[in-house]
């Protein structure tokens, strides 16, 4: 499993119901609210066959109330 970090924009007003759409596919190992730019932060383990585009595009992206999405991969963790 690797993991990868995405960073999500929601339309204005719609966080809360993006947060509770992502919490509820249990996707997520890790979800955070955050300040500036981007709305939420989340902490997605995907196994190595997994397409990171695809995957994103299909279960994150695709859930209604985001405008747009900041994908992150991870390399080593120190």
């Amino acid at each position: 499993m690797k993991p990868i970090f995405v960073q999500l924009r929601c339309k204005p007003g719609k966080t809360y119901e993006v947060a509770d759409a992502i919490y509820k596919t249990e996707l997520a190992s890790e979800l955070y609210s955050t300040s500036g730019d981007w709305d939420l932060l989340l902490k997605v383990y995907i196994s190595g066959d997994d397409e990171i585009g695809r995957f994103v595009n299909e279960k994150i992206a695709s859930i209604p109330g985001i405008e747009r999405s900041l994908t992150t991969m991870t390399f080593t963790a120190f």
